[in-house]
């Protein structure tokens, strides 16, 4: 099958094995991969040299099912959460699959399962969420950031601020559930915050962004507010004021997927599906499809999200 692997050069289009399921697993014909910022970095993990196809999010068909797979069978619509998504056919071990709900296109499910799981795990598990709150989505632009001011007002949250340094990409985050847009390469966006809360300031701060903005965002989080930090962007070292962080009783919560076992996957989906599954079938949580590639034409994707171009999700399409 062709497959997109890592290589010095970045991915790579290569004639790969097609992949065998083991007990837990499903076999997936690939109809729609979503695009991640995780997968430019592994596109660039040439030194494993496993020659495994890289990424982490795609929907498609079920073909063939493992020994031990409870609740599915072959031709059953799938969306997926797991590994080796860049190819025509990849694997997900069941307790990572969700049934694509009726009238939902691939193309759709493929924007989905990543911002669902990334983002109710980071607002409700970790960052404890309580209707009434107020809330920041750092770097809300992206397909994760789009989820995430969606699914904070259908969680009940009071005050929802997006933010982006793009000026046509922040104008419409307020069509995704932002009440506020904010530019934080503004320095006084801190300040607007603390206007627009009544000085209140902010109870959860999904943070995809960390460096230099941390210490800001502390500036504007309320006492005993929690920061959950889902990645990196503008840095992943930076200075850190030690005093604004105890002086506000802030609790700071990182998390990744990356040393999660199955278990703890499978249950953060459980979770998700439970209070979100009829917003996802609705409709109400959803992500634009900004541009659409083939998976020959992987590299100039990855070249496209890499410079930041788009609104919402890259798709490619084997």
């Amino acid at each position: 099958m062709k497959a997109g692997i890592a290589s010095p050069n970045g991915i790579a289009i290569q004639d790969v094995p097609e992949p065998t399921p083991g007990p837990a697993d499903l076999l997936i014909k690939v109809k729609a991969i979503g695009l991640n910022r995780a997968d430019l970095g592994a596109a660039k993990a040439a030194a494993s040299g496993d020659g495994k196809p890289i990424g982490i999010e795609f929907a498609g068909e079920v073909v063939a099912t493992g020994s031990a797979v409870e609740g599915f069978d072959n031709g059953d619509r799938i969306m997926c959460h797991a590994t080796g998504s860049h190819g025509e056919f990849a694997l997900c071990d069941y307790r990572r699959a969700l049934k694509i709900p009726d009238g939902m296109s691939f193309e759709t499910a493929a924007t989905l399962p990543v911002g669902l799981n990334t983002l109710h795990n980071a607002l409700v598990t970790a960052g404890r969420l309580k209707p009434g709150e107020n809330v920041l989505v750092q770097g809300a632009s992206s397909g994760v950031g789009i989820i995430g001011l969606q699914m904070a007002k259908r969680l009940g949250a009071k005050f929802v601020i997006g933010t982006s340094t793009n000026d046509i990409r922040r104008a419409r985050l307020t069509e995704f559930g932002a009440d506020l847009a904010l530019n934080t390469a503004d320095p006084d966006w801190p300040a607007q915050v603390l206007k627009a809360t009544q000085g209140h300031g902010l109870d959860l701060t999904v943070d995809m962004l960390s460096g230099p903005t941390v210490n800001q965002t502390m500036r504007c989080t309320a006492l005993r507010g929690r920061i959950v930090n889902i990645g990196r962007l503008a840095g992943a070292k930076a200075e850190f004021d030690f005093d604004e962080h105890a002086r506000r009783r802030i609790d700071h919560i990182g998390v990744t997927f990356r040393t999660r076992n199955i278990e703890e996957v499978h249950d953060i989906m459980v979770r998700m599906r439970d209070d979100l599954w009829d917003h996802v079938k609705a409709g109400r949580i959803g992500v634009p499809i900004d541009k659409t590639f083939r998976l020959s034409e992987a590299s100039e994707a990855h070249s496209y999200v890499r410079a930041n171009k788009h609104f919402g999700k890259v798709l490619l399409i084997p």
